[in-house]
């Protein structure tokens, strides 16, 4: 697993160590010797936990965290679409550059599956809804432009070279374990902590899928032979408005009265704001037997309960880009 001690990543590790699985874990080094959320995993899991240190650009260190892997799922990207604005270079080598490396790994060393993980953002704004797999794909912002070149890349590989890929599309998970870098636990924190809420935008509307979901989707898309050389999205066929999120987690935090601010510096550029996210996952439950099973409610109680018990990890009083 790439990415590993990211959000998704870690609650996918967790979920293959509590299934029985021989689990390798790339991590990026730090001098901190950093593992991010793998070092939240049960005590008694680990012992079927390999940590590796390494790099997606650097192409050997992939061909030694893909040797002898059977199933390599690849989640290891950078994501924040803020960030992508002030170092794009970085978005093209680290999510393009890398996940080449990654797939020359799986080519050369045989692997017999690789997921690849994209993102929503490729999309843009909806031209219509629901979004299935044969929309158009828009670079609204330098992150969804190198993902839509990761996915590409993945694609081609299974045409000229027959590796064993699929693309697994998630629309904006959300749960436990999310940075604050996301606008689901930067509402809470503030709710939880802030006399006012700043927001960038109120009228945008997301899908958002609960994590154990989305990790549900990435076992079955390793056991599907019907989905290799596929692109599979992974949504819920709702979506919510931010200022109608906001509304739900007043409410589920007991924070009813804390008014709004709109923050200047949290607004996207005009043309990079994606309006509209809505899926089907027709084609998950086709090729998978995949559908959500967990209600925004419930995912968002889930997630105010892990932020409450979590708060010092998190700087409400910060715009996290």
């Amino acid at each position: 697993v790439t990415g590993a001690g990211g959000f998704i990543g870690s609650h996918l590790v967790e979920r293959l160590l509590r299934d029985g699985h021989q689990v390798r874990a790339l991590v990026r080094y730090t001098s901190r010797g950093d593992r991010g959320f793998l070092d939240e995993l049960p005590t008694e899991l680990r012992p079927g936990l390999e940590v590796v240190v390494g790099d997606l650009k650097d192409p050997e260190a992939m061909r030694r965290v893909v040797k002898g892997a059977s199933t390599v799922f690849h989640l290891g990207a950078l994501i924040a679409i803020p960030y992508s604005y002030v170092n794009p270079t970085d978005f093209v080598q680290t999510n393009v550059v890398g996940t080449v490396n990654v797939l020359n790994a799986c080519r050369d060393l045989g692997t017999e599956r690789l997921i690849v993980t994209s993102t929503s953002e490729v999309y843009g704004t909806a031209q219509y809804v629901p979004i299935d797999e044969a929309h158009p794909l828009q670079g609204q912002s330098p992150y969804s432009a190198s993902k839509i070149g990761a996915d590409k890349l993945a694609e081609s590989y299974f045409r000229a070279f027959d590796l064993p890929v699929m693309t697994l599309r998630p629309f904006n998970t959300y749960g436990p374990r999310q940075s604050a870098r996301a606008i689901i636990p930067t509402l809470i924190t503030q709710l939880l902590t802030q006399p006012v809420v700043k927001v960038g935008n109120l009228t945008p509307r997301r899908d958002l899928t609960f994590v154990a979901d989305t990790v549900a989707g990435f076992l079955r898309a390793a056991e599907s032979d019907a989905a290799v050389g596929q692109t599979v999205q992974l949504g819920t066929n709702r979506d919510v408005s931010i200022g109608e999120l906001l509304d739900l987690l007043r409410v589920i935090t007991g924070k009813t009265d804390v008014p709004v601010e709109i923050d200047p510096a949290r607004v996207r550029p005009e043309k990079s704001e994606v309006d509209r996210l809505l899926s089907t996952y027709a084609l998950a439950e086709s090729l998978l037997g995949w559908r959500p099973t967990v209600s925004l409610e419930e995912g968002l109680d889930a997630t105010v309960r892990y932020v409450e018990r979590n708060l010092a990890r998190f700087r409400p009083t910060e715009y996290a880009v």
